[in-house]
């Protein structure tokens, strides 16, 4: 796989962008990098998308910027040459599609049939734009279509808004969704860049789900057992035993010897590790590779962040 296909896959959600007017160009860049999605579609719906792709690119070379609704070779050329690092399009053009190959860019092109899934893996595809996602049947179509595809990852887009984001995502032939409802044309062209920034935040916490799964206590004077029995007593919570913890209703653990961090760890749970982990180390935080533990399918199910929070360890944890 392409590693902008890759990067794709860590991000979880592409915003898909249509700017009538250049100079809007490098706020929503901001917007959308302060809101902590880095990457933008821009569709070549509008006269402005090569000049906004080219500004992007320049204001900002760390983040991942293509182009989107491409019909054309020639657009491919645009796109290419202001600073475009995808291409996507609606529909499966096979000119358009080994144009793209030749010269090296990745291009997700869209289907909705398996007759056009069969097509894009005659051209050596194996990452597929599913467009327009919920006017095509949405997921309950994807998941019946792709069962004999078993190498195909889908990109749907159309459709796609907070309510549903999760629903997509959770099947794993999902690579990424392409999402417009953070970036709206109306938000847009009324300059509303810091609405933009709050929308995408949101949109990123729907994503990932950050919670507290539980609170890990090192213990002091008392040992774990008289303290997850205080617990019991006092408030009811129901106590059960791990060989190295003792837990009252799942939220407190108390650990039989002190385990990571001064006082204890605090455990956040995440819909999904990969994702989490690729959005907090682009916001700078770094994780310890050596405190890493995988489920039986070989995925991260548990790290710890470097450093501590007031004398607690913090590790994330699969939902």
């Amino acid at each position: 796989m392409h590693q902008v296909l890759e990067k794709f896959q860590k991000i979880g959600l592409i915003p898909v962008v249509k700017i009538d007017r250049a100079e809007d160009a490098v706020p929503l860049a901001k917007a959308l990098c302060d809101g902590g999605l880095p990457v933008a579609e821009v569709t070549f719906r509008t006269a402005a998308a090569k000049d906004a792709i080219a500004a992007m690119s320049k204001a900002y070379p760390d983040m991942l910027v293509g182009a989107g609704t491409v019909l054309t070779v020639q657009q491919v050329d645009d796109a290419v040459a202001a600073g475009a690092q995808f291409i996507v399009s609606p529909g499966l053009n096979p000119k358009v599609v080994r144009h793209c190959q030749e010269i090296g860019v990745p291009i997700t092109p869209g289907v909705t049939s398996p007759t056009e899934i069969e097509q894009a893996l005659e051209l050596g595809l194996q990452v597929l734009k599913f467009f327009p996602a919920e006017a095509s049947g949405g997921l309950a179509k994807i998941k019946a279509m792709s069962a004999p595809y078993g190498s195909v990852m889908f990109m749907p887009t159309g459709g796609i808004h907070a309510g549903n984001l999760n629903s997509y995502l959770e099947f794993p032939k999902i690579l990424a969704c392409g999402g417009s409802w953070m970036v709206s044309g109306e938000l847009i062209n009324r300059g509303e860049f810091a609405q933009i920034t709050a929308l995408t935040k949101e949109a990123i916490r729907e994503m990932l789900g950050f919670k507290i799964k539980h609170v890990g206590i090192n213990p002091c004077d008392a040992d774990a057992l008289t303290t997850a029995n205080l617990f019991e007593d006092t408030f009811g919570f129901t106590k059960y035993e791990t060989p190295i913890s003792y837990f009252c209703d799942s939220s407190i653990e108390i650990m039989k010897e002190p385990g990571e961090g001064k006082k204890g760890h605090i455990a956040i749970q995440t819909n999904y590790m990969d994702r989490a982990v690729y959005y907090l180390e682009q916001r700078g935080y770094c994780f310890r590779q050596d405190t890493a533990m995988l489920d039986e399918k070989g995925k991260l199910k548990l790290i710890y962040l470097e450093g501590e929070y007031d004398g607690f360890a913090v590790h994330l944890c699969k939902k």
